[in-house]
């Protein structure tokens, strides 16, 4: 396996930056009772970020980089980046956005920025490529690692990213979801409620 430490950086480093701070975005959410302000919406805006974060890290980890996959995790970023905006939009217009939150919110931002610019750092001659400069061509084939990562990083990895990004943000979903229709079944108690009543104080 290379010794490169650009790829030692990336794995030790900037992967655990990134869990750490969606953990800790998870962690705001449920101080704010996310699930009784922006609700279900809101958790489902951050699990589209998830995905578009999510596809380009799946390509690192098992496919070669080269132009294609460089062009993919800057089309993710920029897509990233709009949505995180909706995200904050929302987000400020339903409930309270604290100065932690909004600083967790600066490095789920810019860590994605910072894996992209160590990855074109390590495959130069394709990111030139890329913007047809260089004597290399582009290449934008898929193809799989020929020096695979470790198995037992990426199953860490693997479990680390379900068990403090995945589940977490799905209990969140949930548990907008039942707040939802909790506060759709009250609301529509008394109304469902009044018929029956009206008929019992009838002659």
């Amino acid at each position: 396996m290379s010794t490169d430490p650009t790829l030692t950086i990336l794995m030790y480093f900037v992967l655990p930056v990134w869990l750490a701070a969606g953990f800790a975005d998870w962690l705001c959410h449920r101080a704010t009772r996310i699930e009784s302000t922006t609700g279900a919406k809101e958790s489902v805006i951050y699990l589209l970020m998830f995905a578009e974060v999510g596809l380009p890290l799946l390509a690192a980890i098992f496919l070669e980089i080269n132009a294609g996959i460089i062009l993919l995790m800057i089309v993710a970023f920029f897509v990233h980046e709009a949505t995180a905006l909706w995200d904050v939009s929302y987000a400020v217009s339903g409930r309270k956005v604290t100065p932690f939150e909004q600083h967790v919110h600066s490095f789920l931002e810019l860590v994605p920025l910072m894996a992209i610019l160590l990855v074109v750092a390590r495959h130069w001659t394709q990111f030139l490529a890329l913007l047809g400069l260089g004597s290399e061509p582009a290449r934008f084939g898929l193809t799989a690692k020929s020096e695979p990562l470790p198995v037992a990083y990426i199953a860490i990895l693997f479990a680390l990213i379900l068990l403090f990004e995945l589940l977490p943000y799905l209990e969140e979903l949930w548990r907008g979801v039942r707040a939802r229709r909790r506060s759709a079944a009250s609301a529509g108690g008394p109304a469902s409620a009044s018929p029956h009543a009206r008929g019992r104080s009838s002659p």
